[in-house]
């Protein structure tokens, strides 16, 4: 796929058919994106998984944070990725070794590895790069 542009269908179906994000790199600063973009989620009505072992078994906005995506105890949709680019591949390699897999793995904004999107895909999964839900929701729904 294509990873420089995406059809805004592809990224509608993404936001109208997840449920539960798992969002990596959670942080409780609100300073930080991740904090910001996890509140504007769970405000759409998203269940958000926060994933950061230094915060594990505290809670950001509420949300009881898990140290690895792994070690979430539910199904997740989505991985939204607040982690730099160079962790790309193990993410990638434990999203896939997540029960049940989930449908899509989405990279923030600033983030991108073609090789990691490609691991993603040969595993099944729908891959978003140097994307942010929280641009796209107000931008594609209504």
């Amino acid at each position: 796929m294509n990873h420089d542009q995406y059809d805004d269908d592809y990224i509608i179906d993404i936001l109208r058919s997840v449920t539960t994000i798992a969002l990596t790199g959670a942080s409780p600063n609100p300073a930080r994106p991740s904090n910001g973009v996890m509140a504007f989620l769970l405000a759409r009505g998203y269940q958000v998984i926060p994933v950061n072992p230094g915060q594990a078994g505290k809670l950001i906005h509420g949300q009881l944070v898990y140290a690895r995506l792994v070690d979430i105890p539910t199904a997740v949709d989505m991985v939204d990725v607040f982690r730099a680019s160079e962790y790309l591949p193990e993410v990638v390699e434990e999203t896939l070794r997540m029960e049940p897999r989930p449908k899509v793995i989405w990279l923030q904004l600033g983030v991108r590895d073609d090789a990691a999107a490609q691991a993603a895909e040969a595993g099944g999964l729908k891959v978003v790069m140097n994307r942010c839900p929280a641009i796209e929701y107000p931008r594609l729904i209504v």
